[in-house]
């Protein structure tokens, strides 16, 4: 079911960017700590970038890119997780995850949860490319697919749920 939706294209100008971007980064500090109350909880359910992909599709690319690299750099410096070493892999995966998102949703002019799919399914593939090319291991490049597959899942349907929610807004 797709729901048409107003769509944002802040820019780095614009007050409103900031303040959106530190909800989102808030939202992405909150859950991870959540989750890693849970035994494997943030290697199993993703939770740094599921904020990423509702600021991107819903705010536009600015927002989204701003949430998704500050991130795992403040989750890190505050919590000591994301480790400093798996940092780039996750910065850039964040970084593919808002340019799909706002790409996503610039195309398709409305929530959809194809869309919300094809940028997470987009942003996996690209990423896990990425990562195999850093790390050398391709199995090891799988992770999030192979472990992280609930969280990929939640991404895509509790994100569809929660941009359907913020349709009016």
């Amino acid at each position: 079911m797709n729901v048409t939706a107003k769509f944002y294209s802040l820019s780095y100008k614009e007050l409103k960017t900031y303040l959106f971007s530190l909800a989102f980064i808030a939202g992405n500090v909150l859950l991870p700590q959540l989750c890693h109350l849970l035994p494997g909880g943030g290697l199993t359910w993703l939770p740094i970038y599921f904020f990423t992909l509702i600021a991107a599709y819903k705010y536009g690319i600015h927002v989204g890119l701003l949430t998704a690299i500050a991130s795992p750099l403040v989750n890190s410096l505050l919590f000591g997780l994301p480790l400093v070493a798996a940092l780039p892999v996750i910065v850039i995966k964040s970084a593919l995850l808002a340019v799909g998102a706002a790409y996503a949703a610039r195309l398709s002019g409305k929530v959809s949860l194809l869309a919300i799919a094809a940028a997470v399914a987009a942003y996996q593939l690209v990423g896990t490319l990425v990562e195999w090319a850093i790390v050398a291991d391709f199995f090891r490049a799988l992770k999030d697919v192979r472990v992280g597959y609930p969280g990929l899942l939640v991404q895509v349907f509790l994100g569809y749920a929660v941009l359907r929610a913020l349709v009016k807004a």
